[in-house]
C-alpha cells in the first residue's frame, strides 16, 4: 500500500512539475512576445556590457553626424585642406627656370605657391564633396551600406567631372573613378 501511495504521489508530483513547466513556459512566452510583453532594458543592448541610455542631445548629435549634409561638408573641408597641402607640395617641386629664379623675389614665389595651393584645394574640396554626397545619397536610396555604393559614387563623380570635356572623357572618368573607389574601399576593408 505504501508503494502504491508513493507511486501515486510520484506521478502527481511529475504531473505537477510538467504543469508548472508548461505554465512557466506560457508565462514566459506571454511576457516576451504576448500581450503582456514587458520592456526590459529598453534602449540598452541585450548582449555584452550594459550601456546607459543616450540623452536627447547625444541622439541629436549622433543623428546630425550621420546625415548626408554633415558628411558632405566634412569631406569638402578635409578635401580643401588636403588639396592645399598637395598644391603646396606641387609648387615646391615644380622645376624653375634658372634665369627666372634669379629675378624672382620671395614674395612672388609665395604668391605663386598660394595660387597653386588654392587651385588644388578648391578642386579637392569639390571632388570630396561630390563623392561623399553622392555616396551618402546612393546609400540612403538603396538602404544598404555595402561595397557597391563606393564604385557607384565614384562613377557618378568621375563621369560628371569628365563630361565637362566630352562624352568619351566622361565615360573614362566614370570607369576610372569607380575602379579607384572600389580599390580604395577594398583596401580599407581588408586592413
Amino acid at each position: 500500500m505504501a508503494t502504491s501511495m508513493g507511486a501515486d504521489m510520484s506521478s502527481t508530483g511529475s504531473e505537477n512539475t510538467a504543469e508548472n513547466r508548461t505554465f512557466d513556459m506560457v508565462g514566459m512566452m506571454d511576457s516576451l512576445i504576448g500581450p503582456n510583453k514587458h520592456k526590459h532594458n529598453e534602449g540598452t543592448r541585450q548582449f555584452g556590457l550594459p550601456q546607459p541610455l543616450k540623452s536627447r542631445e547625444e541622439l541629436l548629435i549622433e543623428k546630425g553626424m550621420e546625415s548626408c549634409t554633415f558628411k558632405t561638408v566634412i569631406s569638402c573641408v578635409l578635401g580643401f585642406a588636403l588639396g592645399g597641402v598637395i598644391g603646396l607640395f606641387a609648387a615646391s617641386v615644380d622645376p624653375v627656370d634658372p634665369e627666372l629664379a634669379a629675378k624672382q623675389k620671395a614674395r612672388d614665389v609665395l604668391k605663386d605657391m598660394g595660387k597653386r595651393s588654392l587651385f588644388h584645394a578648391k578642386n579637392f574640396a569639390v571632388i570630396g564633396a561630390m563623392f561623399a554626397g553622392t555616396e551618402c545619397l546612393i546609400e540612403s536610396h538603396r538602404g544598404q551600406a555595402d561595397w557597391k555604393n563606393s564604385p557607384m559614387a565614384g562613377c557618378v563623380t568621375g563621369g560628371v567631372i569628365g563630361f565637362r570635356a566630352g562624352l568619351k572623357p566622361g565615360i573614362f572618368g566614370c570607369a576610372g573613378f569607380a575602379a579607384f573607389s572600389a580599390a580604395i574601399d577594398r583596401y580599407f576593408h581588408l586592413h
